[in-house]
């Protein structure tokens, strides 16, 4: 895979952020249009075998070829990256409640590591930075899963790599289940009536193998080329009155709105769960990481695309260079002549509901986080360096600010927050779920309620960063630790962290990344840490 490099192209778009030229028509990143003749891919559903009361998974990161016509030539094969297969990666799947470990081997030539974006679980099982998988090792990652269900996802996390190795082709989908998605009034059979739709864009240089641009452009590589699943063109049958899809913008930097043209969409979940009821909308909008699961309601015998429409960047400087110009059809749905019935979406709550609930009168702590062009608070990532320490049980308010008119987001490691206002006000009601990724608007303070439950180790950190892969790259990203109370944690250099790279034989119980004399409450298993009891009455 290669870059391109382009002074001139950088040149100029810096010339227009600094004019602050918004108002500029057309578009410098447009997407083809294909034709929708091929079937959607759908990632299948990871195996997995219950060992002394674990629900196990095995991946494996690999080298492989796809197609990709009819973006490429037929016959071409593009060098691609996946787990246990040439591109994306298995479906995993589990239930609230239980013990899961995922058994990682990195069967490729350089080092990688598999972060679990949105769950809740310990420093050390986190996958970041601090848990590479050098080549031939294996990492064996194991906690339980207490959170509401949600559609997460994997992805690779090393430091300074990110970008390439998800673009690469390493990402898949992780659903949860719980008591209330399992009673709920929603499409649930996989593949059918509940579909994965991993979004994609790519760049294809002129012997079809994939390309990262590096011409300067903000936020970073913005594909001509857009996939679903990795089939470009793709349809998928429809056999049910309604159909569910799980959302994913899996791109490094574009930034989606979509809905149809034709028909309004139920939104009922977003990146951590359920909303409190469906939402109708025309479109959503879904950064690089975020996720939504929509509803969308289908004739016998009619046809309609899902599509990204010109996205609303907010006030960037260049939204024709920065995606915000371009409209395109994604996927298209064809239903069948005849459909099974569907009931309107509906659920009610989890047992679970009262403990998972963040209320803004338990928050004790309020934090600043300004993002420039690739800093936070003025400071670039430093894998030696703990920005942040929060108290575990602890409520906290994050204020945080895109401060220049490019496009940024924001992503906290092992927490759903609430986007409690917006520059003061109520958030839309595509904002009002469980979040654990959020886009920025240039200038805009986000105000996010989270709580810090269950797992504490005062020398493993968890991430916080843009979720533009190429910013994460470039250095912006920060370090937060969950300690126990009295804890003299604090931030600034930690010695043990400088250089640390993972665990020396690239495997362990899961504890990896941990140095001797390292502490932390909590295997995974538990013993857990008691919520705090709230009385909201």
């Amino acid at each position: 895979m290669r870059r391109r490099a382009t002074a001139a192209a950088l040149a100029a778009v810096t010339t227009l952020v600094a004019a602050g030229c918004s108002g500029v028509p057309g578009s410098v990143t447009p997407v083809d249009e294909p034709e929708f003749a091929q079937e959607l891919a759908v990632p299948p559903l990871a195996e997995s075998r219950v060992v002394d009361g674990v629900r196990t998974f095995s991946l494996t990161a690999q080298e492989g070829t796809t197609s990709f016509a009819p973006a490429t030539d037929a016959g071409t094969a593009t060098e691609t990256w996946g787990f246990d297969g040439a591109y994306l990666g298995p479906t995993l799947r589990a239930e609230r409640g239980e013990k899961v470990a995922v058994e990682v081997t990195n069967d490729l030539g350089e080092t990688t590591s598999v972060h679990w974006h949105g769950m809740h679980l310990p420093a050390a099982m986190d996958g970041g930075p601090h848990q590479a998988v050098e080549p031939g090792g294996t990492w064996r990652p194991a906690w339980t899963i207490d959170q509401p269900a949600a559609t997460l996802w994997y992805h690779p996390h090393p430091h300074g790599q990110t970008e390439e190795h998800v673009y690469r082709g390493l990402a898949g989908m992780f659903i949860l289940d719980d008591d209330a998605s399992r009673a709920a009034d929603l499409p649930s059979t996989y593949g059918v009536d509940d579909v994965p739709v991993v979004v994609q864009d790519k760049v294809f240089d002129d012997d079809g193998q994939l390309e990262l641009s590096d011409d300067g452009g903000e936020p970073g590589t913005l594909g001509g080329t857009v996939m679903t699943n990795g089939t470009v063109g793709a349809y998928q049958e429809v056999t049910t009155e309604r159909v569910r899809l799980r959302l994913l913008n899996g791109s490094t930097a574009r930034t989606y709105s979509l809905g149809f043209a034709d028909r309004q969409l139920d939104l009922v979940a977003t990146d951590g769960g359920l909303l409190d009821a469906p939402v109708r909308l025309d479109e959503v909008r879904l950064a690089p990481g975020e996720r939504a699961e929509v509803v969308v309601e289908m004739a016998p015998g009619e046809t309609t695309r899902l599509r990204s429409s010109e996205a609303d960047l907010g006030g960037v400087a260049a939204p024709f260079a920065m995606g915000g110009n371009d409209a395109f059809d994604v996927l298209e749905l064809r239903a069948a002549d005849e459909l099974a019935p569907s009931p309107e979406p509906a659920w009610g709550p989890s047992r679970h509901a009262a403990g998972d609930a963040l209320h803004e009168q338990d928050a004790s702590v309020t934090r600043t986080f300004d993002l420039d062009e690739r800093t936070i608070n003025g400071e670039r990532m430093d894998m030696g360096r703990i920005d942040e320490v929060a108290t575990a049980g602890a409520t906290e308010i994050w204020e945080v600010r895109n401060t220049i008119p490019m496009p940024h987001s924001f992503h906290v490691h092992d927490v759903q927050f609430r986007v409690l206002t917006i520059d003061g006000e109520a958030p839309p009601p595509e904002l009002a779920g469980p979040k654990d990724t959020v886009y920025l608007e240039p200038r805009r303070t986000y105000r996010l309620l989270m709580r810090f439950d269950d797992y504490t180790d005062d020398r493993l950190p968890y991430m916080y960063h843009c979720h533009m892969l190429l910013h994460e790259d470039e250095g912006m990203m920060g370090q937060f630790l969950v300690v126990e109370p009295g804890s003299d944690a604090a931030p600034g250099r930690a010695g043990h962290l400088a250089g640390h790279a993972g665990p020396d034989d690239g495997a362990d119980d899961g504890h990896a990344a941990h140095d001797a004399g390292a502490r932390q409450v909590g295997d995974g298993y538990g013993p857990r840490r008691a919520a705090p009891t709230h009385d909201h009455g």
